[in-house]
């Protein structure tokens, strides 16, 4: 890196990424003649990791005379303006704290880094395929645009299975040209699978009856991992809180030292330090049981283990989790997957005997070995966070023409999808009277409007990213309970809530409310996380593994067992083609085994041509009969429907921070972009259409057969 160019390193977590980057870029910095103004910059996804690396690097560069200064929410004014007074040297950064300074100090940013050597992003996989990553790389061309040269740009990751799609996130349009160092050495992998039966929902029984199977595995973990330094992955906060309290209770019983601890982003920055502390101090055991907060590269120390409970959600987050752990030399990297299934009986249906969180888990093991993990979403439009991008160089210019605008934005940037005539609808949007975003003056220039000042003077504004909403779930005017909205749902969806099954029937948006009615299949969740939403590499993975008979030697005999029965289920699906078919009831299943954003588009095709039909886990349900189904794929694939057309079929289509301010027209196109997939539509349908067929004439025949018999 001292003769300069983009470069992105890979390595494992702990495999010296940082050192590889700062040594040379700290002695090409000190052997050039000193300047004003910070000569690299550091971008990075997490407070603590800045303050983490800030400790590390912090030696490195006074030996060669040069500062490091810490910039994000949790540093003081004081120190922020000490840096602006005198910019040398290396600054650490989060996008937020940058977006800031452009913001509210447009005019000292070319000054403050006019002689910028080079761009340093960490944990650059983190913000692959996210509006945050979409918001960061638009940062970086505004900041080229703005010092009027082009900046080196060094990018840190994980290990990945195609380091391309990093190269292209790191220099979008350019991603062959940037020369790739990819660390080697992988520890060594020790997986275990192991099942949980957990029995159905009794009315009337108590919570302990109900929860002997979250007993167990919490009693597993706690003979396990009580004398050693772990993670323990829960996806959810929920789940967090549950099984520390499990641990804790286990601990009080047995009258041990506290060795336990919850960590994600609803806890405080003490309790949250106070736990990595722990993780880290060599002379005590401590297991931290957390969300998604603990995957990146905060220093922890050396970690013996890790445990996943619940299906992973993809497998490049547990590629990411698995590398905290195998840090230690000649030591494997270690990971146990705590999976729950509804222990089968006389009201299991077909498809809860597959027992998809099991089968979702191996997947995903199998994946993980062969160096796959989920390519980033390609020609997203990102029109809420092109939103955000104008307003804050609206806010950073003091006013900007619509031409200077879009070509800042999307000729140079990374809206590079949307057209011109789409960006001036999204304007024409951003400028309606009951939206007041920006104005236009007489003579061209795009000013904030009374509403966009509002929200650009919110320290709220930098963040393009919000949790995702969680909307009231109700039955017959009855509250049932809420449910987190991180993909959209549709009426004919089948969800899981107070350990029973409902079928959608409306989506109400701006009410935020979800009405349902009871479904036939009764099913208690277990710890949260779901079969559904999985990548199609991930969901035609799961098919070779029910397909198949291979054992798996990692697994444990409940988790066998598991297996075993999931096999079963499968070989009762009609078909050999690429999608089967199953009854339930008098609902019919299509199982194309693709993924989620592939259901989601055959879906509301069908719905589109009248059927009434919604996703149910990893599967179609069809209510109507098989005859007007066949007729309507039929019709399908002789006139595939456009995107946006079965966009309008989903909810919500307000899911990100600033789609409240687009018309209908435009939160259309956005979702027709980002959560519908047409590649294949035509296969998929036809495929579909065979398989429908056959099953329309296998229940003919049956039910002729009968009235023979009879």
């Amino acid at each position: 890196m001292l003769d300069g160019g983009d470069v992105l390193i890979s390595a494992p977590t702990a495999g010296g990424k940082t050192e590889a980057a700062f040594l040379p870029l700290a002695s090409r910095l000190a052997s050039r003649p000193a300047t004003r103004g910070f000569g690299i910059l550091y971008l990075s996804p997490l407070k603590a990791l800045i303050n983490d690396q800030h400790r590390r690097l912090e030696p490195l560069f006074e030996a060669v005379d040069l500062p490091v200064h810490r910039w994000h929410g949790d540093v003081s004014a004081d120190a922020k303006a000490k840096a602006r007074k005198n910019p040398s040297g290396l600054v650490l950064i989060t996008p937020e704290s940058l977006e800031a300074l452009f913001v509210r100090r447009g005019r000292e940013v070319k000054g403050m880094f006019q002689a910028l050597d080079a761009i340093v992003v960490d944990e650059l996989h983190a913000f692959i395929g996210s509006e945050r990553g979409i918001q960061l790389m638009s940062l970086l061309a505004r900041l080229e645009a703005c010092t009027g040269r082009r900046i080196d740009r060094i990018g840190l990751s994980a290990t990945l299975g195609d380091l391309s799609l990093a190269a292209e996130a790191l220099r979008l349009g350019e991603g062959d040209k940037v020369r790739r160092i990819e660390g080697q050495g992988e520890a060594a992998l020790r997986v275990q699978v192991r099942g949980y039966w957990r029995d159905r929902v009794v009315p009337g029984a108590d919570d302990d009856q109900q929860g002997i199977w979250k007993r167990q595995i919490a009693d597993h973990l706690f003979e396990t991992l009580r004398l050693g330094k772990n993670l323990v992955f829960a996806n959810s906060r929920d789940n967090v809180e549950e099984v520390t309290d499990l641990l804790r209770t286990r601990t009080d019983q047995e009258r041990l030292p506290e060795a336990f601890y919850a960590h994600h982003g609803n806890l405080s920055r003490e309790h949250r330090e106070f736990v990595e502390a722990r993780l880290k101090d060599e002379t005590r055991p401590a297991t931290a049981v957390c969300t998604s907060t603990l995957e990146l590269g905060i220093d922890i120390g050396a970690i013996d283990a890790i445990a996943q409970v619940g299906p992973p959600y993809t497998v490049s987050s547990l590629r990411q989790r698995l590398g905290r752990s195998g840090r230690r030399p000649g030591k494997p990297a270690v990971i146990r997957f705590y999976i729950d299934e509804l222990r089968p009986d006389a009201q299991a249906g077909l498809l809860q005997r597959l027992n998809l969180n099991l089968v979702q888990s191996i997947a995903m093991v199998r994946l993980l070995t062969q160096k796959w993990c989920e390519p980033p979403l390609a020609g997203g439009l990102h029109l809420s966070t092109l939103t955000q991008q104008t307003l804050a160089v609206i806010a950073e210019r003091g006013g900007a023409t619509a031409g200077a605008l879009y070509d800042q934005l999307c000729r140079r940037g990374p809206f590079h999808e949307v057209r011109p005539e789409l960006y001036a609808d999204l304007l024409r949007a951003l400028a309606r009277p009951e939206t007041e975003l920006i104005e236009q003056a007489p003579d061209g220039l795009i000013l904030l409007g009374r509403i966009g000042e509002r929200i650009v003077d919110h320290f709220d504004f930098y963040a393009v990213f919000i949790s995702p909403d969680e909307y009231q779930v109700r039955h017959d005017s009855r509250n049932i309970g809420r449910l987190t909205m991180d993909r959209p749902r549709a009426p004919g969806d089948l969800i899981l809530l107070a350990g029973r099954r409902w079928r959608i029937e409306t989506v109400d948006e701006p009410a935020k409310v979800i009405t349902v009615t009871p479904s036939s299949a009764a099913l208690k969740p277990g710890f949260i996380g779901e079969a559904g939403g999985v990548h199609g590499k991930v969901a035609a993975e799961m098919r070779q593994v029910l397909a198949s008979d291979e054992p798996y030697a990692f697994m444990d005999a409940t988790a066998a067992e598991m297996l075993h029965l999931a096999r079963d289920a499968y070989a009762q699906f009609r078909g050999s083609g690429s999608v089967q078919t199953a009854f339930e009831g008098s609902a019919l299943y299509l199982a194309p085994w693709v993924g989620h954003r592939s259901l989601q588009t055959l879906a509301g095709g069908l719905r589109l041509a009248g059927i009434d039909a919604g996703v149910a886990e990893m599967m179609i349900r069809v209510a109507d009969p098989p005859g007007q189904a066949a007729h309507a794929l039929r019709r399908l694939v002789e006139s595939p429907p456009a995107a946006n057309d079965v966009a309008s079929q989903l909810s919500p289509l307000i899911n990100q921070k600033y789609h409240p301010y687009l018309t209908g027209e435009l939160l259309i196109a956005d979702a027709a972009r980002a959560m519908i997939d047409l590649d294949g539509f035509g296969a998929l349908a036809q495929a579909s259409l065979a398989a429908v067929g056959d099953a329309n004439h296998a229940t003919a025949r049956t039910a002729l057969e009968l009235r023979e018999e009879e």
